[in-house]
């Protein structure tokens, strides 16, 4: 245990230390002042205005920001699901990889584009080369930049003041992807590849195995994808096995990349925020707020699972032993801290198997994508979640003191807290009227290949991955149906898009208002008290929203095991 908590300690002192280096590096990108890439990519940024029409000095309010984005989903939507569907003529197809059915594509088209990466397939056997690069590998790169846009978008609203601009989509996105998630990208998949990823595009080979078979071994161009699905939280596997498998993961070393990466970026928007708002309290006070809420996470699995399957512990087996769907290469340690950062960002890798998990264990990572992924989160997502979480608490103070909330000079009126509470309501409401849907029909039941409470946690599980664009799941559900493909596709828009256009509008509202200096009564939004209320907020919220469900699933599941185990 000693030695798990020491490696938690020092990975996540390297993230704080990594993003508060990159935090500057981010502000300088967006803000134009100057960074040592741009003697290269200046005139690669031209270019690309040049061509496509971008007139990079103009920018453009709320609506014509979300309009663009909008736009913009849609026409990768459309292209991921027609790569998708001709990859059989395509090439790079080594593998002669068929047509995707219809529904798996358009499934996977809106997982991709929503920064998801839910896969109801296993890529190795799927997916042609083309298919992962062109369309999946594209979208996880233009994905990211676009969570990292709207909380880009986020902080000019409370940065900025009496302006009716938010910025230039095009120019964010162009930015964000040339400045900071292609080059970073080429590093890690280099490194990778040292570790011994796989990155080439030969053939499947054919191997003899010991018992005189044969066994079919996927190649492919792994590490370059690696490199974005981590750090772009998209967390698409190569591999149907995803991060568990020795092609995508193999070493211990890897392994601390891999979860360094996925907080990597949304640490580093924690600082960026402070120098935007000039005051680098309010980004440490946040960050503060996740830290907590992650750590009591990561320590509640690693109790639950540490203590063991008590099956198991009955028959005499404990220990490493008794770590069942974990990879004996990673341990407890690994495992656990891969989790935990998994579901507390907006990232679908994993390196063990989540449904093999305690069932609190399993509850506990649910809990953290129902939240809304608002500890650290996914690029961009993460922190604009958290921001509506802040709003609502400066709100619920207000009220509690009887004056009206402002945050950071800004007042918080009506209009901003009905776009707070509809970016908070609408994915719980996919979340659980999907989850509601699937257990009274017959489809949604059918798909189940475990029954009870633990049955019922793998359809929660799945659609608060959807809803949360997430991407893990417990994989005891065949979610390769018709009624799946189509529901969760509808939870992953809704989840995406329903916070997003709320975000937007809220920034475009606060941008317009002047900023009222600090009186004596206005309520301080940095230090520990803020911090713990923040916390208090984001739990009180989760618990009033879904503990009836968690009761009826995983909690239900966890008595019924220690029930069995007293009478067994």
């Amino acid at each position: 245990m000693i030695k798990d908590i020491v490696l938690y300690l020092l990975w996540f002192s390297i993230v704080v230390f990594a993003a508060k280096f990159f935090g500057s590096y981010l502000y300088r990108v967006f803000e134009k002042e100057g960074t040592w890439l741009d003697p290269v990519l200046c005139p690669i940024e031209k270019i690309i205005y040049r061509f496509s029409g971008i007139s990079p000095q103009q920018d453009m309010s709320w609506k014509r920001y979300a309009g663009s984005l909008v736009v913009f989903q849609i026409v990768g939507l459309l292209v991921v699901f027609f790569i998708e569907l001709w990859q059989a003529g395509l090439p790079l197809n080594p593998a002669k990889e068929t047509a995707i059915p219809w529904d798996l594509a358009l499934n996977t088209a809106v997982s991709f584009i929503t920064n998801t990466n839910w896969q109801a397939y296993g890529g190795e056997s799927t997916m042609s080369y083309f298919t992962q690069m062109a369309a999946l590998g594209v979208q996880n790169f233009l994905s990211a930049a676009t969570g990292m846009a709207v909380a880009i978008v986020l902080m000019r609203g409370i940065a900025w003041h009496s302006k009716h601009t938010v910025g230039n989509y095009w120019v964010d996105m162009v930015r964000g992807t040339l400045w900071i998630l292609l080059p970073i990208s080429c590093v890690f998949a280099l490194l990778f590849v040292q570790q011994g990823v796989l990155q080439n595009f030969s053939p499947y080979v054919t191997a003899a195995t010991l018992d005189g078979g044969t066994q079919t071994i996927a190649m492919g161009p792994v590490a370059s994808q690696e490199a974005i699905k981590l750090l772009g939280t998209n967390g698409g596997g190569f591999f149907n096995a995803n991060s568990a498998h020795p092609f995508e993961n193999p070493t211990a070393l890897t392994n601390l990349w891999q979860v360094f990466l996925i907080f990597l970026l949304p640490v580093s928007l924690l600082f960026m925020f402070g120098r935007m708002v000039k005051d680098a309290r309010q980004g440490y006070t946040i960050m503060a707020a996740m830290s907590v809420l992650f750590f009591i996470f990561l320590g509640g699995i690693y109790f639950n699972e540490s203590s063991g399957n008590p099956y198991l512990a009955a028959l005499g087996i404990s220990g490493p032993t008794a770590l069942e769907g974990q990879e004996v290469r990673f341990g407890l340690g690994g495992s656990s801290l891969f989790s935990a950062v998994t579901t507390a960002a907006s990232c679908g890798a994993v390196n063990s198997m989540l449904d093999s998990y305690m069932p609190l264990s399993g509850m506990i990572a649910m809990l953290q994508i129902m939240l809304g992924e608002v500890v650290f989160g996914g690029v961009g997502a993460g922190f604009y979640g958290m921001l509506v979480f802040v709003v609502l608490t400066v709100f619920i103070v207000g009220l509690m003191v009887g004056r009206t909330p402002e945050y950071l000079g800004k007042k918080i009126e009506p209009y901003e807290m009905k776009m707070v509470v509809i970016a908070v309501l609408l994915p719980a409401l996919a979340i659980l009227f999907g989850s509601g849907l699937a257990t009274c029909t017959a489809t949604g039941v059918d798909a189940l290949h475990n029954q009870g409470p633990h049955g019922l946690s793998e359809i929660l599980y799945a659609y608060s991955s959807a809803a949360g664009n997430n991407g893990s799941a417990f994989a005891g559900l065949n979610a390769n149906t018709l009624f799946y493909n189509l529901t969760l596709a509808a939870a992953m828009l809704v989840g995406r898009f329903g916070v997003i256009i709320p975000v937007l509008a809220l920034a475009g509202s606060l941008v317009e208002k002047k900023s009222a200096p600090d009186s004596s009564g206005t309520f301080q939004t940095h230090g520990a008290i803020f911090a713990a209320l923040l916390c208090c907020i984001v739990l009180l919220v989760g618990a009033l929203t879904f503990f009836p469900a968690l009761a009826l699933g995983p909690i239900a599941e966890h008595f019924v095991l220690q029930l069995q185990t007293i009478l067994y």
